[in-house]
Protein backbone atom coordinates (compact mmCIF):
# COMPACT_ATOMS: atom_id res chain seq x y z
CA UNK A 1 0.00 0.00 0.00
CA UNK A 2 1.06 3.38 -1.01
CA UNK A 3 0.49 6.31 0.92
CA UNK A 4 1.81 9.48 0.35
CA UNK A 5 4.52 8.50 -2.00
CA UNK A 6 5.72 5.42 0.70
CA UNK A 7 5.69 2.01 -0.07
CA UNK A 8 5.40 -0.61 2.85
CA UNK A 9 8.74 -3.11 2.54
CA UNK A 10 9.27 -6.07 4.39
CA UNK A 11 12.84 -5.56 6.30
CA UNK A 12 15.37 -8.80 4.58
CA UNK A 13 18.40 -8.25 7.20
CA UNK A 14 19.83 -6.25 9.78
CA UNK A 15 23.69 -6.25 10.01
CA UNK A 16 25.24 -4.78 13.48
CA UNK A 17 27.75 -2.76 12.09
CA UNK A 18 28.76 -1.17 15.51
CA UNK A 19 27.48 -0.91 19.07
CA UNK A 20 25.37 1.98 17.76
CA UNK A 21 24.91 1.36 14.33
CA UNK A 22 22.95 -1.01 11.73
CA UNK A 23 22.30 -1.28 8.26
CA UNK A 24 18.74 -2.83 7.27
CA UNK A 25 18.44 -4.55 3.99
CA UNK A 26 15.16 -4.37 2.40
CA UNK A 27 12.81 -6.93 0.48
CA UNK A 28 11.49 -5.01 -2.96
CA UNK A 29 8.74 -6.76 -4.55
CA UNK A 30 8.21 -6.97 -8.38
CA UNK A 31 6.03 -4.47 -9.43
CA UNK A 32 8.05 -2.15 -6.96
CA UNK A 33 11.39 -3.10 -8.66
CA UNK A 34 11.36 -0.07 -10.84
CA UNK A 35 10.56 2.61 -8.78
CA UNK A 36 13.19 1.33 -6.06
CA UNK A 37 16.16 0.83 -8.73
CA UNK A 38 18.95 3.30 -7.38
CA UNK A 39 22.01 5.08 -8.10
CA UNK A 40 25.01 5.15 -5.79
CA UNK A 41 25.08 7.81 -3.38
CA UNK A 42 20.85 8.46 -3.27
CA UNK A 43 19.02 7.89 0.13
CA UNK A 44 16.01 6.46 0.82
CA UNK A 45 13.26 8.38 3.18
CA UNK A 46 11.87 6.39 6.12
CA UNK A 47 8.67 7.07 7.95
CA UNK A 48 7.13 6.26 11.21
CA UNK A 49 3.84 7.16 11.87
CA UNK A 50 3.35 8.10 15.60
CA UNK A 51 0.72 8.73 18.01
CA UNK A 52 -0.48 11.27 20.14
CA UNK A 53 -0.67 13.80 17.40
CA UNK A 54 -3.92 13.09 15.59
CA UNK A 55 -2.84 9.39 14.78
CA UNK A 56 -4.04 6.21 16.45
CA UNK A 57 -0.58 4.38 15.97
CA UNK A 58 1.34 3.03 18.89
CA UNK A 59 3.39 5.20 20.67
CA UNK A 60 7.16 5.85 20.62
CA UNK A 61 8.89 4.95 24.39
CA UNK A 62 12.11 4.17 25.19
CA UNK A 63 15.06 6.52 26.66
CA UNK A 64 15.92 9.73 24.58
CA UNK A 65 12.26 9.85 22.49
CA UNK A 66 11.54 13.37 21.93
CA UNK A 67 8.56 14.56 22.39
CA UNK A 68 5.84 17.24 20.87
CA UNK A 69 2.58 18.70 22.50
CA UNK A 70 0.02 21.45 21.81
CA UNK A 71 0.22 24.21 24.38
CA UNK A 72 -2.48 26.99 23.96
CA UNK A 73 -4.72 27.93 21.28
CA UNK A 74 -1.65 29.55 18.74
CA UNK A 75 1.31 27.44 20.28
CA UNK A 76 3.26 24.16 19.42
CA UNK A 77 6.23 22.98 21.33
CA UNK A 78 8.94 20.84 20.17
CA UNK A 79 11.35 19.39 23.14
CA UNK A 80 13.99 17.01 22.48
CA UNK A 81 15.08 14.83 25.94
CA UNK A 82 18.96 14.14 24.45
CA UNK A 83 22.20 16.08 25.11
CA UNK A 84 21.85 19.69 24.86
CA UNK A 85 18.25 19.49 25.75
CA UNK A 86 16.78 22.56 23.91
CA UNK A 87 13.45 23.47 23.23
CA UNK A 88 12.04 25.24 20.09
CA UNK A 89 8.44 27.05 20.29
CA UNK A 90 6.16 28.64 17.71
CA UNK A 91 4.00 31.10 19.25
CA UNK A 92 2.03 32.62 16.39
CA UNK A 93 0.84 31.94 12.84
CA UNK A 94 2.87 31.89 10.23
CA UNK A 95 5.78 31.99 13.43
CA UNK A 96 9.01 30.07 13.21
CA UNK A 97 11.89 29.01 15.60
CA UNK A 98 15.11 27.20 15.22
CA UNK A 99 17.46 26.68 17.73
CA UNK A 100 20.41 24.31 17.80
CA UNK A 101 20.21 20.71 19.39
CA UNK A 102 23.64 19.39 19.26
CA UNK A 103 24.79 16.92 17.39
CA UNK A 104 21.42 16.07 15.79
CA UNK A 105 21.70 19.29 13.98
CA UNK A 106 18.82 22.39 14.40
CA UNK A 107 15.14 22.05 15.82
CA UNK A 108 13.12 24.13 13.96
CA UNK A 109 9.11 24.30 14.31
CA UNK A 110 6.77 26.36 12.69
CA UNK A 111 2.92 26.71 12.59
CA UNK A 112 0.25 28.10 10.14
CA UNK A 113 -3.13 29.23 10.11
CA UNK A 114 -4.56 26.42 8.08
CA UNK A 115 -3.97 24.01 10.69
CA UNK A 116 -0.38 22.58 9.88
CA UNK A 117 2.54 21.99 12.30
CA UNK A 118 5.41 20.66 10.82
CA UNK A 119 8.50 20.20 13.21
CA UNK A 120 11.99 19.48 12.34
CA UNK A 121 13.69 17.28 15.17
CA UNK A 122 17.37 18.30 14.47
CA UNK A 123 18.46 14.62 13.80
CA UNK A 124 17.34 14.74 10.41
CA UNK A 125 13.88 14.38 10.37
CA UNK A 126 10.58 16.20 10.81
CA UNK A 127 6.72 15.82 12.39
CA UNK A 128 4.24 17.13 9.96
CA UNK A 129 0.74 17.83 11.82
CA UNK A 130 -2.71 18.57 9.89
CA UNK A 131 -6.10 18.39 10.68
CA UNK A 132 -7.27 18.17 6.90
CA UNK A 133 -9.32 20.38 6.23
CA UNK A 134 -7.74 21.69 3.24
CA UNK A 135 -8.83 18.89 1.47
CA UNK A 136 -11.78 16.22 2.74
CA UNK A 137 -10.51 13.49 0.91
CA UNK A 138 -6.75 13.39 2.71
CA UNK A 139 -8.05 14.62 5.98
CA UNK A 140 -7.52 11.21 7.70
CA UNK A 141 -4.20 10.64 6.55
CA UNK A 142 -3.29 14.06 6.89
CA UNK A 143 -4.14 13.47 10.21
CA UNK A 144 -1.46 11.55 11.02
CA UNK A 145 1.35 12.88 12.76
CA UNK A 146 5.22 10.97 11.87
CA UNK A 147 8.33 11.13 11.67
CA UNK A 148 10.44 10.53 9.06
CA UNK A 149 14.31 10.52 8.35
CA UNK A 150 16.61 10.59 5.18
CA UNK A 151 19.38 7.91 5.14
CA UNK A 152 21.70 7.28 2.56
CA UNK A 153 21.52 3.64 0.41
CA UNK A 154 25.32 1.76 1.05
CA UNK A 155 24.54 -0.78 -1.41
CA UNK A 156 26.88 -0.65 -4.86
CA UNK A 157 24.02 0.03 -7.96
CA UNK A 158 21.69 -3.01 -8.86
CA UNK A 159 21.48 -4.14 -5.31
CA UNK A 160 19.00 -4.58 -2.98
CA UNK A 161 18.31 -1.14 -0.85
CA UNK A 162 20.05 -0.87 1.94
CA UNK A 163 20.85 1.47 4.30
CA UNK A 164 23.11 2.88 6.99
CA UNK A 165 21.78 4.01 10.34
CA UNK A 166 23.65 5.81 13.21
CA UNK A 167 21.69 6.00 16.05
CA UNK A 168 21.42 9.95 17.48
CA UNK A 169 20.53 9.97 20.91
CA UNK A 170 16.62 11.15 21.20
CA UNK A 171 16.36 10.32 17.85
CA UNK A 172 12.69 9.18 17.31
CA UNK A 173 13.67 7.21 14.12
CA UNK A 174 16.69 6.16 14.53
CA UNK A 175 16.62 4.45 18.14
CA UNK A 176 13.59 2.66 17.03
CA UNK A 177 15.71 1.28 13.42
CA UNK A 178 18.69 0.45 15.69
CA UNK A 179 17.38 -0.88 18.57
CA UNK A 180 13.57 -2.27 17.70
CA UNK A 181 13.53 -3.30 13.72
CA UNK A 182 13.76 -6.85 13.37
CA UNK A 183 13.91 -9.23 9.88
CA UNK A 184 10.51 -9.57 8.77
CA UNK A 185 9.18 -6.41 9.85
CA UNK A 186 7.33 -4.20 7.57
CA UNK A 187 8.32 -0.20 7.05
CA UNK A 188 7.01 2.49 4.62
CA UNK A 189 9.85 3.87 2.61
CA UNK A 190 10.22 6.40 -0.08
CA UNK A 191 11.67 5.78 -3.41
CA UNK A 192 15.70 6.67 -4.12
CA UNK A 193 16.10 10.45 -4.27
CA UNK A 194 18.90 12.48 -4.59
CA UNK A 195 21.64 14.27 -6.92
CA UNK A 196 25.17 13.09 -4.77
CA UNK A 197 25.80 10.31 -7.59
CA UNK A 198 28.94 9.66 -9.71
CA UNK A 199 28.80 8.98 -13.78
CA UNK A 200 29.96 5.72 -13.67
CA UNK A 201 30.82 5.00 -17.52
CA UNK A 202 33.13 8.33 -16.91
CA UNK A 203 35.50 6.21 -14.90
CA UNK A 204 38.29 8.83 -14.07
CA UNK A 205 40.12 9.28 -10.52
CA UNK A 206 37.70 10.11 -7.48
CA UNK A 207 38.69 11.17 -4.00
CA UNK A 208 35.93 10.42 -1.04
CA UNK A 209 36.55 12.37 1.91
CA UNK A 210 33.88 10.87 5.15
CA UNK A 211 33.58 11.08 8.83
CA UNK A 212 31.24 9.33 10.88
CA UNK A 213 27.84 8.12 9.07
CA UNK A 214 29.05 10.03 6.04
CA UNK A 215 30.64 6.96 5.04
CA UNK A 216 27.28 5.35 4.13
CA UNK A 217 26.58 6.86 0.62
CA UNK A 218 30.47 6.88 0.09
CA UNK A 219 30.35 2.86 0.25
CA UNK A 220 27.93 2.61 -2.30
CA UNK A 221 29.67 5.67 -4.82
CA UNK A 222 32.85 3.77 -4.27
CA UNK A 223 31.70 0.23 -4.86
CA UNK A 224 29.72 1.00 -7.70
CA UNK A 225 32.57 3.10 -9.34
CA UNK A 226 35.03 -0.01 -8.48
CA UNK A 227 32.98 -2.47 -10.21
CA UNK A 228 31.39 -1.29 -13.10
CA UNK A 229 34.08 0.72 -14.67
CA UNK A 230 38.40 1.38 -14.26
CA UNK A 231 38.13 4.20 -12.06
CA UNK A 232 40.46 4.63 -9.55
CA UNK A 233 39.71 5.76 -5.80
CA UNK A 234 40.57 7.22 -2.88
CA UNK A 235 38.92 7.27 0.22
CA UNK A 236 39.78 9.59 3.68
CA UNK A 237 37.61 7.75 6.27
CA UNK A 238 37.78 9.62 9.97
CA UNK A 239 36.21 8.33 13.63
CA UNK A 240 36.91 8.55 16.92
CA UNK A 241 37.93 4.88 17.95
CA UNK A 242 38.20 1.67 15.83
CA UNK A 243 34.91 0.63 17.26
CA UNK A 244 32.49 3.74 16.24
CA UNK A 245 33.47 2.68 12.34
CA UNK A 246 31.07 1.78 10.20
CA UNK A 247 31.45 -0.54 7.59
CA UNK A 248 34.86 -1.50 8.32
CA UNK A 249 34.73 -4.89 6.81
CA UNK A 250 33.29 -3.77 3.62
CA UNK A 251 35.54 -1.25 3.25
CA UNK A 252 38.65 -4.07 4.31
CA UNK A 253 36.63 -6.31 1.35
CA UNK A 254 36.37 -3.72 -1.16
CA UNK A 255 40.46 -3.00 -0.50
CA UNK A 256 41.20 -6.86 -0.92
CA UNK A 257 38.98 -7.10 -3.93
CA UNK A 258 40.81 -3.61 -5.87
CA UNK A 259 44.05 -3.25 -4.06
CA UNK A 260 45.86 -1.59 -7.28
CA UNK A 261 42.67 0.79 -8.21
CA UNK A 262 41.51 1.47 -4.12
CA UNK A 263 43.30 3.75 -1.15
CA UNK A 264 41.89 3.57 2.20
CA UNK A 265 42.73 5.59 5.04
CA UNK A 266 41.70 5.43 8.29
CA UNK A 267 42.01 8.44 10.52
CA UNK A 268 40.94 8.43 14.11
CA UNK A 269 40.40 11.41 16.60
CA UNK A 270 40.29 9.72 19.92
CA UNK A 271 42.83 6.46 19.40
CA UNK A 272 46.13 6.89 18.51
CA UNK A 273 47.75 5.63 15.27
CA UNK A 274 51.26 4.37 14.71
CA UNK A 275 51.84 7.97 12.40
CA UNK A 276 50.37 11.16 13.85
CA UNK A 277 49.91 11.80 10.44
CA UNK A 278 46.30 9.68 10.66
CA UNK A 279 45.65 10.58 14.36
CA UNK A 280 43.20 13.68 14.60
CA UNK A 281 40.00 15.18 13.25
CA UNK A 282 39.77 15.65 9.75
CA UNK A 283 39.73 19.10 9.81
CA UNK A 284 41.46 22.33 7.06
CA UNK A 285 44.96 21.43 9.28
CA UNK A 286 45.50 18.15 8.79
CA UNK A 287 43.62 18.04 4.99
CA UNK A 288 46.40 20.64 3.87
CA UNK A 289 48.52 18.09 5.11
CA UNK A 290 46.73 14.82 3.62
CA UNK A 291 45.95 15.64 0.36
CA UNK A 292 49.31 16.86 -1.41
CA UNK A 293 50.80 13.55 0.69
CA UNK A 294 48.74 11.03 -0.74
CA UNK A 295 46.62 12.42 -3.79
CA UNK A 296 47.83 13.96 -7.02
CA UNK A 297 45.48 17.33 -6.32
CA UNK A 298 45.37 18.15 -9.40
CA UNK A 299 44.90 15.06 -11.50
CA UNK A 300 41.36 14.29 -9.27
CA UNK A 301 38.24 15.01 -11.73
CA UNK A 302 35.62 14.34 -9.38
CA UNK A 303 35.57 14.94 -4.92
CA UNK A 304 33.20 13.38 -3.20
CA UNK A 305 32.46 14.88 0.75
CA UNK A 306 30.04 13.39 3.47
CA UNK A 307 29.53 14.33 6.99
CA UNK A 308 29.33 17.43 9.50
CA UNK A 309 29.07 20.24 8.52
CA UNK A 310 32.71 21.21 9.54
CA UNK A 311 33.98 19.02 7.82
CA UNK A 312 32.68 19.37 4.54
CA UNK A 313 33.34 23.32 4.95
CA UNK A 314 36.40 22.70 5.66
CA UNK A 315 37.44 20.59 2.95
CA UNK A 316 35.08 22.67 0.49
CA UNK A 317 37.85 25.29 1.72
CA UNK A 318 41.16 23.43 1.59
CA UNK A 319 40.07 21.66 -1.99
CA UNK A 320 39.61 25.44 -3.20
CA UNK A 321 42.70 26.87 -2.20
CA UNK A 322 44.25 24.27 -3.87
CA UNK A 323 42.41 25.67 -7.20
CA UNK A 324 40.13 22.36 -8.05
CA UNK A 325 37.13 23.45 -9.63
CA UNK A 326 33.55 23.75 -7.70
CA UNK A 327 31.96 22.09 -10.31
CA UNK A 328 34.15 18.88 -8.83
CA UNK A 329 32.81 19.05 -5.59
CA UNK A 330 30.29 16.88 -4.37
CA UNK A 331 28.96 17.94 -1.12
CA UNK A 332 26.21 15.97 0.78
CA UNK A 333 25.79 16.80 4.85
CA UNK A 334 24.34 14.26 7.90
CA UNK A 335 23.80 17.55 10.11
CA UNK A 336 23.98 21.25 10.49
CA UNK A 337 24.54 22.59 13.92
CA UNK A 338 23.71 25.68 13.34
CA UNK A 339 20.34 27.44 13.29
CA UNK A 340 18.86 29.10 9.98
CA UNK A 341 19.07 33.12 9.16
CA UNK A 342 15.95 34.98 9.93
CA UNK A 343 14.24 35.60 6.65
CA UNK A 344 15.24 38.15 4.41
CA UNK A 345 12.04 40.30 3.03
CA UNK A 346 12.44 41.47 -0.30
CA UNK A 347 10.29 44.52 -1.63
CA UNK A 348 8.12 42.21 -3.61
CA UNK A 349 7.23 40.16 -0.37
CA UNK A 350 5.85 42.97 0.89
CA UNK A 351 3.11 43.77 -1.58
CA UNK A 352 0.51 41.72 0.24
CA UNK A 353 -0.26 39.19 3.02
CA UNK A 354 -0.15 36.03 0.34
CA UNK A 355 0.76 34.54 -2.95
CA UNK A 356 -0.68 31.97 -5.25
CA UNK A 357 1.51 28.90 -5.35
CA UNK A 358 0.91 25.73 -7.82
CA UNK A 359 2.59 22.73 -7.12
CA UNK A 360 3.27 19.50 -9.89
CA UNK A 361 3.75 16.09 -8.50
CA UNK A 362 2.82 13.01 -10.11
CA UNK A 363 1.23 14.52 -13.34
CA UNK A 364 -1.46 16.50 -10.69
CA UNK A 365 -1.53 20.38 -10.25
CA UNK A 366 -2.51 21.62 -7.00
CA UNK A 367 -2.46 25.56 -6.11
CA UNK A 368 -2.64 26.78 -3.21
CA UNK A 369 -3.10 30.30 -1.25
CA UNK A 370 0.46 30.68 0.78
CA UNK A 371 0.84 33.44 3.29
CA UNK A 372 3.69 35.66 3.48
CA UNK A 373 6.65 34.09 5.18
CA UNK A 374 5.46 30.70 5.03
CA UNK A 375 7.49 28.10 2.88
CA UNK A 376 6.03 26.56 -0.19
CA UNK A 377 5.96 23.41 1.26
CA UNK A 378 4.65 24.06 4.49
CA UNK A 379 1.78 26.30 3.01
CA UNK A 380 1.33 23.43 -0.09
CA UNK A 381 1.16 20.60 2.34
CA UNK A 382 -2.15 21.14 3.48
CA UNK A 383 -3.83 20.43 0.58
CA UNK A 384 -0.81 18.09 -0.84
CA UNK A 385 0.36 16.58 2.21
CA UNK A 386 2.26 14.00 -0.54
CA UNK A 387 4.55 16.05 -1.03
CA UNK A 388 8.41 14.78 -0.81
CA UNK A 389 10.49 15.87 2.27
CA UNK A 390 12.46 14.99 5.51
CA UNK A 391 14.36 16.79 7.30
CA UNK A 392 12.90 20.73 6.89
CA UNK A 393 16.27 21.90 7.33
CA UNK A 394 17.88 22.83 4.34
CA UNK A 395 20.10 19.46 4.39
CA UNK A 396 18.91 16.44 2.79
CA UNK A 397 17.76 18.04 -0.53
CA UNK A 398 14.52 15.41 -0.79
CA UNK A 399 12.12 18.30 -1.04
CA UNK A 400 13.68 19.48 -3.71
CA UNK A 401 11.48 21.01 -6.71
CA UNK A 402 11.97 23.79 -9.77
CA UNK A 403 10.41 26.76 -9.67
CA UNK A 404 9.17 26.93 -13.58
CA UNK A 405 7.41 30.82 -12.47
CA UNK A 406 7.55 33.63 -10.15
CA UNK A 407 10.66 34.25 -7.64
CA UNK A 408 11.25 32.28 -4.61
CA UNK A 409 13.81 33.52 -1.89
CA UNK A 410 15.41 30.55 -0.37
CA UNK A 411 16.72 30.90 3.40
CA UNK A 412 19.63 28.49 3.41
CA UNK A 413 20.88 25.48 1.18
CA UNK A 414 22.78 22.97 2.24
CA UNK A 415 22.28 20.33 -0.23
CA UNK A 416 22.03 21.53 -3.79
CA UNK A 417 25.10 22.51 -6.18
CA UNK A 418 25.67 25.33 -7.97
CA UNK A 419 24.58 23.53 -11.23
CA UNK A 420 21.39 22.77 -9.59
CA UNK A 421 20.48 26.28 -8.47
CA UNK A 422 21.66 27.63 -12.06
CA UNK A 423 18.87 25.34 -13.42
CA UNK A 424 16.38 27.13 -11.35
CA UNK A 425 15.67 24.37 -8.26
CA UNK A 426 14.96 24.75 -5.05
CA UNK A 427 14.34 23.10 -1.38
CA UNK A 428 11.17 24.05 -0.61
CA UNK A 429 11.76 23.94 2.65
CA UNK A 430 13.28 26.39 3.07
CA UNK A 431 11.35 28.80 -0.24
CA UNK A 432 8.95 31.66 0.81
CA UNK A 433 7.22 32.95 -2.08
CA UNK A 434 9.08 36.66 -3.19
CA UNK A 435 6.24 37.24 -6.32
CA UNK A 436 2.56 37.11 -6.11
CA UNK A 437 2.50 34.18 -8.10
CA UNK A 438 4.95 31.02 -7.93
CA UNK A 439 4.79 27.91 -9.56
CA UNK A 440 7.39 24.89 -8.62
CA UNK A 441 7.67 21.48 -10.32
CA UNK A 442 8.55 18.19 -7.96
CA UNK A 443 8.68 15.88 -10.88
CA UNK A 444 11.88 17.99 -12.82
Amino acid sequence: MAIGGFHTLRVAAIDRLCADAVAVTFAVRPELAERFTFRPGQSLTVRRPLAGRGASAPAPDGPGGPVAAPEGPGGFVAASDGPGGLVAVSDGPGGSVAVSDGPGGSVAVSEEPGGLVAASDGSGGSVAVSDGRADPDVAGRAAVADERRSYSICAPEGSAPRIGVREVPGGAVSTWIVRDLRPGDEVEVAPPSGTFTPDLAAGGRHVLIAAGSGITPVLSIAASLLRQSTAEVTIFYGNRRTDTVMFAEELADLKDRYPARLDLVHVLSREPREADLFSGRLDAARLRTLLPLLVDVPAVDHWWLCGPFGMVTDATGVLGEAGVAPERVHRELFWVDEAPPEPVRSESELRGPSSEVTVHLDGRATTVTVEDGVTVLDGAQRSRPDLPFACKGGVCGTCRARVVEGEVTMRRNFALEEAELAAGFVLTCQSTAASPKVVVDFDQ
